[in-house]
C-alpha cells in the first residue's frame, strides 16, 4: 500500500511563465540555469493544488431524497454538480415487448436536470452479459431522444486486480458513461443476453443492484468574477526550477508569462517533443474534495494507450469542460475509483486536459486499461469512433502530447515496448507482451476501445510523434 500511495508534499505558489521563442544555444542554457538555481526561490513559487481530501463513505450516506426513488447527492460546494441514482426494476408483462429478452429498466419519467448518464451495479467483478439503451427529454422541452446504446463491457477501464482502487469497497461495475446534454427526463431498458446453452436458464442473468446514475457536471468554473472558456496552460509545478533562464528568474513575477514550445526547448532533451498546451484540473473545473487526497505513482511511463470516453459525438468544444467534470462525477461517485481514470483527455477540436491529479510530467498511475496501468500513460480522445472519423485536431494532439510526454522517459513513439500484464481478460498475470509505444486500448484488453476509426489513426500519431521528437 505504501509503494502505491504517495503523500502530497508541500503547498507552494502558481505563477505563469513566459520564455523567449528563439532558442537558447547549449551555453547559455548551462549559465541560465546556473543562475536560476540561486533566484528561483524568490522569483518563482510554483504550486500544485493537492485538494481537500475526500470522505466518499459519507457523502455516499448524506443523500437528500426527493421523491420515493429518487437519491441526490450533491458536491462539496454549491455548482459542483451531483448524482440523482434511480433502482432498475424488472420488466412487468405489460412493459416487456413481445419477443424481446426479460430485463429490467426505468419508464418514462421526470427528473432533476443532468447531461451524463450511467448504469452501475454492486459487484465491480461481475458483467452486465446484455444490452443496455436509453433515451433522454432535452430540458424544457416536449423533445424525446431515439434510442442510444451504453457500452456494457466496461472493466477493461479501471485500476490493476489486486491494487487497492480496485479492492475497495465502494467500487462499482458500471457502463460507460454517454453524455446527452442538459436533459430533465429520461427512460431506461437493459435487456438480457440469451444463453449459447439452453439446457439451463434460457438468458444470462444481471448484476445485483442495478441502477441509473444521472450526472449534473455542475457550473463552468468562474475566474474573476465571470464565467468563461477553461484557462489554458501548463503547471507551473511541473517547471524544473533549474530549467529557468536567469533573464526570466531575475523578472518580476506580475511580468513573467511563458509559451509551452518555449519552456520545451530552454530545457529539451534529445527526442523530446515540445511541451503543448494542458489545460489544468482546475482550468476544467474539477471538485477536488471528490477524489483521494493522496496520489499514486509508477516508477516511469514506457507506453501511451489511447482510448475513446465511449460517451457519444454530442458535445461542442465549448461542453468539453463540462463533459470531463460529468467523467469525473461519474468515475469517482458512481464507479468508486480513486480519481478521474485517464491521465489525459483530449477532445474533438484538440484541446489537451489534465486528468488524474499528481503532476502531469510525473508518472501518476492512472485506471484506464486493466492489467496495464502501471508504467504507462493512459489518454482518452473525448467521443465515440467506431463509426465516425475522429478529427484531425485531435489526432495531432495526441501526437503532440506523446512526443512529450513519452520523450521524458527517453522512448520513440515509432518503437516497440515490452509490457508485463497484471491480469486482464486478455493476457494473464505474468504475461510479457509486445507492443507499440503508442497503444490502443484493444491492444492490450479484450476491448473495441478506442474504436476502429481511432485505433486506425495511430500508425499516423506515431509517425508525427517521432517528427516532434526530431526523429
Amino acid at each position: 500500500m505504501r509503494a502505491y500511495l504517495a503523500s502530497p508534499i508541500a503547498l507552494t505558489y502558481t505563477v505563469t511563465l513566459a520564455l523567449p521563442l528563439a532558442l537558447l544555444s547549449a551555453n547559455a542554457v548551462a549559465a541560465d540555469r546556473a543562475a536560476a538555481r540561486a533566484a528561483t526561490s524568490a522569483a518563482v513559487a510554483l504550486r500544485h493544488d493537492e485538494g481537500r481530501e475526500a470522505d466518499a463513505a459519507a457523502s455516499r450516506t448524506a443523500l437528500s431524497k426527493p421523491g420515493p426513488e429518487l437519491g441526490v447527492e450533491s458536491g462539496a460546494e454549491s455548482g459542483s454538480g451531483s448524482t440523482q441514482s434511480l433502482p432498475l426494476a424488472a420488466f412487468g408483462s405489460a412493459d416487456r415487448l413481445p419477443g424481446t429478452a426479460p430485463g429490467m429498466g426505468l419508464a418514462r419519467q421526470d427528473v432533476q436536470p443532468f447531461s451524463l448518464l450511467g448504469v452501475v451495479w454492486d459487484d465491480a467483478d461481475a458483467e452486465l452479459q446484455g444490452t443496455v439503451e436509453v433515451r433522454t427529454r432535452a430540458a424544457g422541452t416536449r423533445d424525446w431522444s431515439g434510442w442510444q446504446s451504453l457500452r456494457t463491457h466496461n472493466q477493461e477501464h479501471g485500476a490493476d486486480l489486486g491494487t487497492a482502487e480496485r479492492t475497495a469497497a465502494r467500487v462499482h461495475g458500471a457502463t460507460a458513461p454517454l453524455w446527452v446534454g442538459r436533459s430533465d427526463g429520461v427512460e431506461v431498458r437493459v435487456r438480457q443476453t440469451e444463453r449459447p446453452d439452453t439446457a439451463g436458464p434460457s438468458h444470462e442473468p444481471l448484476p445485483q443492484g442495478l441502477r441509473l446514475d444521472l450526472v449534473d457536471p455542475g457550473d463552468e468554473p468562474v475566474r474573476q468574477g465571470q464565467a468563461g472558456p477553461p484557462a489554458e496552460g501548463i503547471s507551473a509545478a511541473s517547471i524544473p526550477a533549474e530549467s529557468i533562464p536567469a533573464s526570466v528568474s531575475s523578472a518580476p513575477t506580475s511580468a513573467v508569462s511563458v509559451s509551452a514550445a518555449s519552456v520545451s526547448a530552454a530545457f529539451a532533451k534529445p527526442y523530446v517533443g515540445p511541451r503543448p498546451r494542458i489545460v489544468t484540473r482546475g482550468g476544467w473545473g474539477a471538485d477536488e474534495s471528490l477524489r483521494e487526497r493522496r496520489f499514486g505513482y509508477s516508477g516511469t511511463v514506457t507506453a501511451a494507450f489511447i482510448h475513446h470516453s465511449a460517451t457519444g459525438n454530442n458535445y461542442t468544444c465549448r461542453e468539453s469542460a463540462s463533459v470531463l467534470r460529468g467523467i469525473y462525477r461519474y468515475h469517482v461517485r458512481s464507479a468508486g475509483w480513486r480519481d478521474f481514470g485517464y491521465n489525459f483527455a483530449v477532445d474533438k477540436c484538440g484541446t489537451i486536459y489534465e486528468g488524474r491529479a499528481g503532476g502531469v510530467e510525473k508518472p501518476v498511475l492512472g485506471a484506464h486499461t486493466l492489467g496495464f496501468n502501471r508504467n504507462t500513460v493512459g489518454i482518452a480522445v473525448l467521443g465515440t469512433y467506431n463509426g465516425t472519423q475522429p478529427p484531425a485536431a485531435a489526432t495531432t494532439a495526441v501526437a503532440k502530447l506523446t512526443a512529450w510526454k513519452l520523450g521524458l522517459h527517453g522512448i520513440n513513439p515509432r518503437g516497440k515496448v515490452t509490457l508485463t500484464s497484471a491480469g486482464s481478460g486478455k493476457y494473464k498475470k505474468g504475461t510479457r507482451v509486445g507492443l507499440h509505444a503508442i497503444a490502443g486500448h484493444r491492444d492490450g484488453v479484450n476491448t473495441d476501445c478506442p474504436g476502429s476509426r481511432l485505433h486506425a489513426k495511430l500508425g499516423t500519431a506515431r509517425n508525427k510523434a517521432a517528427q516532434y521528437q526530431g526523429r
